[in-house]
Parts: C-alpha cells; structure tokens; sequence
C-alpha cells in the first residue's frame, strides 16, 4: 500500500476497480481482489465488500440503516406545540405526559392524524430527544439570600429529621423579581415544595419582611391537600425569626422546623430547581416593583398556574445512586405528576383526593396554559410603576 496515495486518489482507484469487477468472470475477479488487497491494504473480504457494493451518485448520501419510523418532518409540527406548552418539558416527562396531553391537545385545538398520534405515543424519551434537539436552549439564573443570625442554634439542620416518604414535608425559599438591583422595594417570589410527592405552591409578596413571609406561608399551608408536617429552608431571615417558628410550634401538633446547612444549596435541591422551572421560566428576571401586581400574580398561581403544574406536569424523583465502574449512576422513577402522587399519599383524606379528581375532569391543560398567558401578558404590563 502506498502510504503516500491521498483520499481522492485511493476512491478513484477503488472506482475503476469496483467498475471492472462488476461484469468480470470469476478468474478476473480474483486478480482486482488482489489489486485491492495489494494497492488499498484491505483484508481480502473488506476488499470483495467493497468492491461489490454498487458505487453511490456524486453528491448523493446512501442510507444504508433500516427505514427511519420516526420522521422529524412529520412529527416536529404536531409535536413542538405540545412540547411548548409543557413548558419545554425533558424527554423523559415529556414522554410520560403526551397520554394525557395528545387528547387534551385534539380537545382545545385540532385533531392530530392518528399514524402521528401513534407514533408519539410509542416514542421513547431518547427518540422525543433526537426530535426535540435542534429546538432546546439554555438560559441561567441568579440567587439572593441574606443570612438570619437570630435562631441559627434552636434551629437544627436537618439531616435525618424529615420522614422523606410521607406527603407534607416542605422545601421553602424565595426569590428575587429584582430586575439585577436589589435597590428599593419590589417583589418577592415564595416557592414551596413537598418532598414526596412535588407539588408545587407559589405566592408573591411585597418585599420579604418576616410579617409578610408569614402571610404566605399560612396562605400556602391552606391550599396544600394535605396537612403540612414539616418545613425546611435556607439560613434567610425571611423563615429563621420567631414570627415563623412560633406559627408552627404554637398548634396542636407542631411542625417540624429544620434549614440547610449555610452555603449548600444542594440541602434544598429540590426547591432550588423549582426556583427555575416554576418562577424563573414563567415571570423572569424583570424588575416588578409595582406593589398592585402582587394580588394579580396571587390570583393566578392560587388558580390555573397551580393547576397546571401540579395536575398536569410530570416531574421525576430520584430513587438511588448506583456506582457503575467508576462513575455514579442516578436512578429516576418513572416520571408522574404531583397530583398522580397525591393520590397515592395515605396522608391524604379520600374526601380531598375525589375533590381533586373532580376539579381536573373540568380542565384541559391547553386551555389552562391560554389563560396563564393571558394573565403574564396583563402582570408585565402593570409591573413596573413609571411604565
């Protein structure tokens, strides 16, 4: 073989010999066999493979795989509007959620041909992936936190205190509709998660004064659907005073009250990624310093934003971490939705859980994603107070 024969060189070569060994007798054959072997270092069978394979057209790919079931080009237009209003759900809870969310698509906006709909209902969390690649983006996020001093030793961190398994064990924390300025007066985002089952309650405020946390702490504990047993936060002091621990120990049965450890974020994992996909992708990092559009965002996240999210939008959980040779593995459940989890809790009475599933056979996420956006369109509006 000579080393020094460039690619174009070694395909023209190849060229003439596959053109003559097409019609050659099996005596010639051998010798363009031995040419091959001898000019292009192939082994003998790599030689006879690519001397019988039938030369492509210029400029023309030949796919030599099996036929693609999944056509991008058919299936993106049906799927991409779903895939939106999931709120760019991942793959494996998109996948998880098109049984429930193809039906109520064709319910609120066309009908979808029934070889589409049946391919996206047998399409895996990796095909969804492959189809779903050239649409994704990224974007960041920014955190603030001030330390509370005051109750950092009566306070314990919480380590092994939480029954992880039992609804009503709540992640807290807030965030920051600043605009990048802490400067002034302006909203506050409160964000609560359970533990165990995801579901998500959300309220705005006014600043983040103890006496305002309070108010939508016990705003959140009300429309919980199960009784709140436990609370967890970071080392703000906003949660660490003693109008909230006085709230929750002050009752017939007191709630737990535990924090983070300072500086590690991954205590409230769980509340910290709903900052971004609960707050964050739906109101932004804009300024909202007109206090007359907190009622209005409350208005919406006691409704169809709740609704929504914890109804219709599957989330996964983490079930254990398993060492494969040298790397950590993470072992996710199959991907539910807050409600479905809800349904299953024992701490939940019969009484709320038919009222849940009453209240959700009036709904159809389409119509309810609709009507969240209409209300954003109405809050960007009035959010700043010289607009």
């Amino acid at each position: 073989m000579d080393k020094l024969m460039s690619s174009g060189t070694r395909q023209e070569v190849l060229g003439k010999l596959r053109r003559g060994y097409q019609g050659a007798g099996a005596e010639h054959r051998r010798k363009l066999i031995d040419q091959a072997v001898e000019l292009l270092g192939y082994h003998r069978k790599s030689a006879i493979r690519a001397l019988s394979s039938v030369e492509a057209e210029p400029g023309r790919r030949t796919n030599t795989g099996r036929p693609a079931r999944y056509d991008a080009r058919t299936l993106i237009p049906w799927l991409k509007p779903i895939w939106q209003a999931t709120d760019y759900a991942c793959s494996r809870r998109l996948a998880a959620m098109l049984p429930e969310w193809i039906p109520a698509f064709e319910a609120h906006e066309r009908s979808m041909p029934r070889e589409v709909r049946e391919r996206l209902l047998l399409a895996s969390a990796r095909t969804l992936d492959r189809l779903l690649e050239p649409l994704r983006g990224q974007a960041s996020r920014r955190s603030l936190t001030r330390p509370g001093w005051l109750l950092r030793q009566q306070i314990p961190i919480r380590g092994s205190l939480w029954e992880e398994n039992k609804a009503g064990w709540l992640e807290v924390d807030t965030v920051a509709l600043c605009g990048g300025s802490v400067s002034g007066e302006f909203v506050w985002m409160l964000d609560g998660v359970d533990y165990a089952t995801g579901w998500v309650e959300v309220r705005a405020m006014w600043g983040r004064g103890q006496a305002g946390t309070l108010e939508a702490l016990k705003d959140v504990e009300n429309r919980l659907p199960f009784p709140l047993l436990g609370l967890d936060s970071d080392n703000g002091g906003e949660f660490l005073n003693y109008h909230v621990l006085g709230w929750l120990q002050k009752r017939e049965r007191p709630v737990f009250m535990t924090r983070s450890r300072p500086y590690k974020k991954d205590d409230n994992a769980h509340v910290e990624q709903k900052n971004w996909t609960h707050i964050r992708q739906w109101f932004g990092y804009e300024r909202y310093d007109n206090p007359e559009v907190v009622e209005r965002i409350n208005a919406l996240t006691r409704g169809p934003y709740r609704q929504l999210l914890n109804y219709y939008h599957a989330c996964l959980k983490l079930e254990g971490k398993e060492r494969r040779k040298e790397r950590l593995v993470r072992i996710y459940g199959v991907p539910r939705t807050p409600l479905a989890r809800v349904l299953e809790s024992a701490q939940v009475s019969l009484e709320t859980k038919g009222q849940l599933l009453v209240e959700k056979e009036r709904l159809n996420p389409f119509a309810l994603k609709q009507e969240i956006e209409s209300g954003l369109k109405q809050i960007a509006r009035m959010r700043r107070l010289d607009a």
